[in-house]
């Protein structure tokens, strides 16, 4: 250990600006993750990454909404630790250092949502990272009360976020809300329209976007009909693009990734945003519906051949965070669950420069879903748990606002916004293509 040299430089790439955090300046926020405190630091109300650095000791922490990273670089004078949103963001940093020798995305760490990250920055050997589980919601903590008393628990939160989010965010100036008019984005944009009223502000600020490629695609007509059945066809704005906007390599790129089904969604999203930003240049605020289907556990479990209903109701956020940071499933390079897949949003929407806003992925709102009897309510049913996601969110939007939301069957964002004759003609089937280019941009 004589011979060790304390990392004596962190060079912070991040940009403090996107947190979102109500209930106490950033620096209050920094000094609590500092402490140490893992009640404290979930008490931090909002969105955020933070970076603390006392002497030798690095502690970072997110909530899914900020995607964080770090890189270990290795100079004479002793080890650097690089943090950045982005793995391209620390590869272009250490190439105008000289030192992209040395990097391999594969070597980037992804910091995982809900924990704090701790490394003591010693030159030798190599810091290995601590993770100290900072929420830890209480899983099945509700009776079996009725459908309507849970999903007026679970909307009656997520409503709170979005009003918390219009009084100190999203002041002024358009929202756009991404629609397919699915159970997420349709609850999401009648909540809005919702508190617009309440507080006093004109819904007319409203948008609803809906990505139509070559004319084709179910999600436009789905609007359409969610919209008209509740008199509010007048928000409806059409993105209607053709076949050549779609680039599945671009969104390889953009959300530094490889897995299929995060990067056919982002590649319909990268479309969608392209579209509204072409239209309108100064637009900022989208907010979306991502992050629903993984609270209430409604992805087909089938599809998964790792998974069963068991595994998907006996694991705690598995969904959210994947196998969790002790499995030898959990990747260290990119996490796991929605703490890896939100690039997917959070990447597409920071390129063109819009301030996006996900309700669902907020921490308050996973402690509400995970609190639900799943067990108990479907007794390990798929069927019943498919169904349960609308019976839940129409209840609640009902409670909350007044009107009878429409329930269409789920369909995946990139299977609605396009013809499956041009679903399966742009994107390839193997996993290994769109790992292949990725990894293209560092050989």
């Amino acid at each position: 250990m004589d011979n060790c040299e304390y990392i004596s430089k962190v060079i912070d790439l991040t940009d403090s600006k996107k947190n979102i955090i109500y209930n106490m300046t950033q620096e209050e926020a920094i000094n609590i993750v500092k402490s140490g405190d893992l009640e404290a630091i979930r008490k931090i109300d909002g969105q955020f990454s933070l970076i603390s650095v006392e002497g030798k000791t690095i502690r970072m922490a997110r909530s899914i909404g900020r995607p964080l990273r770090y890189f270990i670089a290795k100079r004479k004078a002793g080890p650097q630790l690089v943090v950045a949103e982005r793995i391209d963001v620390i590869f272009d940093y250490l190439k105008e250092e000289g030192m992209d020798d040395q990097f391999h995305p594969s070597y980037s760490r992804m910091v995982p949502a809900h924990y704090v990250t701790k490394i003591e920055l010693l030159g030798c050997p190599d810091p290995n990272p601590v993770y100290s589980r900072f929420f830890t919601p209480e899983r099945n903590k509700f009776t079996s009360d009725s459908i309507e008393q849970i999903g007026e628990n679970y909307i009656g939160t997520v409503y709170n976020e979005i009003k918390k989010w219009l009084q100190f965010r999203a002041k002024t100036g358009p929202i756009g809300v991404t629609f397919s008019a699915g159970i997420d984005s349709g609850s999401v944009f009648l909540l809005i329209y919702h508190a617009l009223k309440e507080l006093g502000e004109s819904p007319s600020r409203l948008k609803a976007f809906t990505l139509s490629i070559d004319g084709d695609g179910a999600d436009l007509l789905q609007a359409r009909k969610f919209l008209e059945t509740l008199d509010l066809e007048l928000f409806l704005e059409p993105i209607e693009l053709d076949y050549n906007a779609l680039n599945w390599k671009e969104a390889v790129n953009v959300v530094e990734d490889y897995k299929p089904l995060d990067i056919q969604a982002a590649t319909m999203n990268l479309s969608l945003l392209k579209g509204i930003r072409s239209r309108y240049p100064e637009w900022k605020y989208i907010i979306d519906g991502d992050g629903g289907d993984e609270n209430l556990k409604d992805y087909p479990i089938e599809e998964n051949p790792e998974l069963t209903i068991k595994s998907v109701l006996n694991n705690l956020m598995l969904y959210h965070e994947g196998w969790g940071v002790e499995s030898i499933k959990h990747s260290l390079t990119y996490s796991g669950g929605l703490s890896r897949g939100y690039m997917r949003t959070f990447s597409t929407a920071d390129l063109l420069n819009f301030e996006g806003f996900s309700p669902y992925t907020l921490p308050n709102v996973i402690e509400i879903s995970e609190g639900i009897p799943y067990i108990d309510m479907t007794n390990w049913d798929h069927e019943k748990l498919y169904e349960l996601k609308g019976q839940i969110v129409s209840a609640g939007v009902k409670a909350i606002t007044g009107m009878d939301m429409p329930v269409f069957e789920k369909r995946r964002f990139q299977h609605g916004a396009t013809s499956s004759q041009d679903f399966n003609k742009h994107f390839p089937e193997k996993e290994i293509t769109y790992r292949k280019e990725f990894l293209s941009r560092y050989e």
